[in-house]
């Protein structure tokens, strides 16, 4: 049956994530620190929210850009919490940040057009401008420079058919932030190579060491920026599936034709729950949100000590909850040492090679996971190294 599967489609590797997951998932007594999911349960209120909405019988189709009061409050909260100023009708409710980055690169890259996408990042950007006809090019962030994107690294990739950056700060897997006078310096070179710019702050309620800077706030970079977020990390809401997206009017239109023919709306009841998610985070100053954050700062603090102190090289974390960790001095790749680590002391680590080239020496750990099992997981990866 192979001739009558797309060859794009059948070019595509497997996530290099979701592996690990699969294994994890029928390992007994096996600790992730692989998924990007946070072990927070969705706070009682949203879920009341839900249940309630159910119980009202709301189980109806919304209108395709989402129910007009939630897109009132997401514009709202970008107000408040970046400044920036996005208008509710242009805004679309999307089922999850996921579906908001294939809808922005479908929307915009035509054949051929190339879109610079920074390394390490996360795993779907790569194969959604491939499955759109475009060409990925990497910036090969390094961590000396804290994994940003430099002035430098945009102007050696740029050519003729660049069309967009991809800025995905906080960055999943890096834990790196671009901090607004990093994001000074290149919004110039943006502009002199006329780039649109595609900006996933998923992580954007998660900094530990500076206040979150979005690029669309910087001078008139709103102007050329679509601007992805959603409630899964911030929110502890991945399984409600609940994303938006901001953009230019005339990629926005685009966008929400997509939308419209392949999706038609994101879900009702996780709709009602995201406008509970944001009406009771203004009324307390989103000090539920504040609550998680330190904690992750916490967890993340005592990983990075933990593995410095066993020898492995890793950054503080500064946002999402990621630490992007050198095993190099071990004398593996990240891969092997994966594989190793799992079939040993069954922890599960993602290699760094399914972020990029980049990432080829490297693990991700993720410490959105108890004490416990961080303290644990030290000790097992302690054991492994001794060996």
């Amino acid at each position: 049956m192979r001739k009558f599967v797309n060859k794009r489609a059948a070019s595509l590797q497997p996530s290099g994530i979701r592996k690990f997951f699969d294994i994890v998932q029928s390992m007994e007594g096996a600790i992730s620190l692989g998924v990007g999911e946070p072990d927070f349960v969705t706070p009682w209120n949203v879920r009341d929210a839900a249940i309630r909405s159910l119980r009202r019988g709301y189980t109806q189709y919304t209108g395709n850009r989402g129910l007009p009061e939630l897109r009132n409050l997401i514009s709202q909260y970008l107000v408040k919490r970046f400044g920036i100023d996005y208008p509710a009708e242009r805004i679309i409710v999307t089922v999850g940040a996921s579906e908001a980055i294939d809808l922005t690169i479908r929307a915009v890259c035509d054949e051929g057009d190339e879109i610079l996408i920074p390394e390490p990042s996360y795993v779907s950007y790569y194969p959604a401008v491939c499955l759109s006809g475009g060409v990925p090019v990497p910036l090969s962030c390094r961590a000396e420079d804290g994994f940003a994107v430099t002035p430098e690294l945009i102007e050696k990739a740029v050519t003729a058919r660049t069309k967009a950056i991809i800025l995905p700060y906080p960055n999943n897997p890096t834990g790196a932030v671009m901090t607004e006078e990093q994001l000074r310096e290149i919004a110039p070179v943006i502009e002199k190579y006329d780039l649109l710019v595609i900006s996933d702050e998923i992580y954007a309620e998660l900094t530990y060491t500076c206040k979150h800077c979005s690029v669309a706030a910087i001078g008139k970079m709103r102007e050329r920026t679509v601007y992805i977020g959603g409630f899964s990390k911030a929110f502890a809401m991945t399984g409600w599936r609940v994303g938006f997206v901001c953009a230019p009017a005339e990629i926005d239109e685009a966008m929400l034709k997509i939308h419209q023919y392949t999706i038609l709306c994101a879900p009702q009841m996780s709709q009602r729950a995201a406008i509970c998610a944001l009406k009771e985070g203004f009324e307390d100053d989103f000090s539920t949100v504040a609550e998680m954050r330190e904690e992750y700062r916490k967890r993340g603090n005592f990983l990075a000590g933990a593995l410095e102190r066993l020898g492995l090289q890793c950054a503080r974390p500064k946002g999402a909850f990621y630490l992007f960790v050198s095993v190099e001095s071990t004398g593996m790749d990240g891969e092997t040492f994966a594989n190793k680590l799992l079939k040993n002391q069954k922890v599960a680590v993602v290699p760094g090679g399914a972020f990029g080239n980049a990432g080829k020496y490297f693990v991700r750990a993720s410490y959105a996971t108890g004490m416990q099992q961080l303290a644990e997981a030290v000790n097992r990866i302690e054991k492994f190294l001794g060996k």
